[in-house]
């Protein structure tokens, strides 16, 4: 049963400045909510209960908004704005909880993930990078179907999609042993490659920012030597695991918004507020507004 996910959040994102000179981006929010209550709620519907935030202590205020807040609390209790107090005193359901670990130097996402190694143990994890915010329509959760697949078969999943090929050089990138998968479907995977050239790329099927995994990577993470940009990455890894075991890439069917960078914020803001039932007409009234 895989029941931890390890949510990288050390980063001191970059991309986002100046706004993240001072508060982490993950906490930026997306409509009424920071973007790390999106990918929890994620996990949580994915049936994991373990969130272990891969920290730095510059990033306490993730830390604190999982936490209580009594004072914040008997006001709005005083004030009778019950929904209001509902969303902040139960960010997280009875039987979920957070653990925080440090990360150390930022020596890349592969060091970020195996500083999880004493709480993820020997079991299989998920990793989720809090960046890339999925949303799955009214379709059934690629989370949910890819755990439900390594359950049945133990083979890890590697979710992908495609991206133009003048943008392979910024994602992993998955060769597979034959075609593509269709939508909703995993196929083996041959190799991965970190952010190849274009020309070398081997598909233009990117590796999105969500994974399930065995126990087993842990012991190759410690392993794997310094990479492209000299970081140790979770690629290299999970290029080790293939050579010992079936890998698949698993396509997925809901929609990606890339929170680590400014434009994708700015459409995660559109999307999540064109479905949020009390701001949605107002929304639709300011893009009206603004689209000329």
């Amino acid at each position: 049963m895989v029941s931890k996910v390890v949510i990288p959040v050390a980063g001191f994102g970059t991309r986002m400045l100046p706004a993240s000179k001072s508060i982490p981006k993950e906490m930026l929010p997306v409509v009424d909510r920071p973007a790390i209550q999106y990918v929890v709620d994620e996990a949580i519907r994915a049936g994991l209960t373990e969130i272990i935030l891969v920290t730095h202590a510059a990033k306490g205020a993730i830390e604190n908004y999982f936490d209580g807040h009594p004072e914040l609390e008997a006001q709005l209790k005083a004030k009778g704005k019950t929904t209001l107090l509902e969303q902040v005193s139960r960010p997280l359901p009875d039987g979920v909880q957070v653990i925080s670990v440090r990360q150390g130097p930022p020596l890349g996402l592969g060091h970020a993930v195996h500083a999880a190694r004493q709480v993820v143990g020997g079991e299989p994890f998920v990793v989720i990078l809090p960046d890339v915010l999925v949303d799955a329509g009214d379709g059934a959760e690629d989370l949910s179907t890819m755990i439900e697949r390594f359950q049945a078969s133990g083979r890890a999943q590697i979710m992908v999609e495609p991206v133009p090929e003048e943008r392979v050089e910024q994602y992993g990138i998955a060769a597979l042993d034959g075609a593509a998968p269709a939508a909703g479907e995993s196929a083996p995977m041959r190799a991965v490659v970190e952010k190849p050239k274009p020309a070398d790329a081997p598909s233009n099927l990117s590796v999105v920012g969500r994974y399930v995994l065995p126990g087993a990577v842990m012991d190759l993470l410690a392993e794997t030597a310094p990479g492209a940009g000299g970081e140790i990455q979770l690629t290299d890894a999970i290029a080790a695991l293939i050579e010992r075991e079936t890998v698949e890439a698993y396509a997925m069917r809901g929609q990606t918004f890339d929170c680590g960078s400014k434009a994708g914020y700015l459409e995660a803001i559109l999307h999540y507020a064109l479905k949020h039932p009390e701001l949605a007409d107002a929304t639709r009234a300011l893009l009206r507004r603004y689209q000329d």
